[in-house]
């Protein structure tokens, strides 16, 4: 997706994934496949920069054998070319199109910064990484420019005290 601005970004994000994925017969993940799985949510990133936080959304897709490092290389490939920032404290890096062939399954990583990181000039508090087999990738997308247009829930994200609670409002990634 192309570098929004303002609190419409995430609105048209999710209305131009959903009309892509719906024009590509996308409407259900790999069958018995979780996306999003409570390991691959961390409350309190440790880095402070993009790169780095790229690299710790990559390193959970990684861990989960979803994606090889390919793709976490190609996730920096794309944000050169077009910022992945969608507004909402949001940025959801993924790779780019000449990568598919390095993902293995579908898979989200959910990285929260509290105190946000600098994302070329924007403040991001959620880094999700996003492998899609096929054009998954787009339903994906989707499902999460839904979740952050709506503010009580980007502040309950913010608010989250647990994994549990972040996996809860982020599980209709799963059942999307």
């Amino acid at each position: 997706p192309a570098a929004a601005e303002g609190p419409a970004a995430p609105v048209a994000a999710a209305q131009t994934a959903t009309a892509q994925a719906a024009d590509a017969g996308t409407a259900e993940p790999a069958a018995g496949r979780d996306v999003l799985l409570r390991d691959s949510i961390i409350l309190n990133g440790t880095v402070r920069d993009r790169d780095s936080a790229i690299d710790e959304a990559g390193r959970l897709l990684l861990d989960r054998g979803a994606v090889d490092a390919s793709y976490v290389q190609s996730m920096h490939e794309r944000e050169k070319s077009v910022s992945t920032y969608m507004g909402s404290f949001l940025a959801i890096p993924h790779g780019t199109n000449a990568a598919k062939d390095h993902i293995m399954h579908s898979a989200v990583s959910i990285v929260r910064y509290p105190e946000g990181i600098d994302w070329g000039g924007k403040q991001v508090k959620f880094v999700v990484g996003v492998a899609g087999v096929n054009n998954e990738h787009l339903q994906i997308l989707a499902t999460i420019a839904r979740i952050f247009t709506d503010k009580a829930q980007v502040a309950q994200l913010v608010q989250a005290a647990s994994v549990e609670e972040v996996l809860e409002l982020f599980g209709k990634v799963n059942a999307s």
